[in-house]
């Protein structure tokens, strides 16, 4: 079975969460070449970081932990999440 990979959130889930959460266009090549950079870099405040956590939850159906919340990069933000996705899978 693929469950691990299905619990993955990969830099297009994000580009997608971003849009449809917090209303920020960024093309997933970019952000996946300028993950290292601060969330101002793509235009996302904290209320649109939380957006993407509280659907992140909902779509996983599980609680993500509090430091989702505080990490400044896509990259941090993504490597948090997949890591708390994959001790819950």
């Amino acid at each position: 079975m693929t469950d691990q990979v299905d619990h993955q959130v990969t830099i297009e889930d994000l580009a997608e969460l971003m849009k449809r959460s917090a209303g920020v266009s960024v093309d997933p090549l970019i952000l996946e070449e300028e993950a290292g950079s601060g969330w101002d870099t793509f235009g996302l405040d904290s209320l649109g970081l939380l957006g993407i956590v509280a659907e992140l939850e909902k779509r996983h159906g599980t609680g993500l932990p509090e430091q989702m919340e505080r990490c400044t990069t896509p990259e941090e933000f993504l490597a948090v999440v997949n890591g708390a996705l994959a001790k819950g899978a």
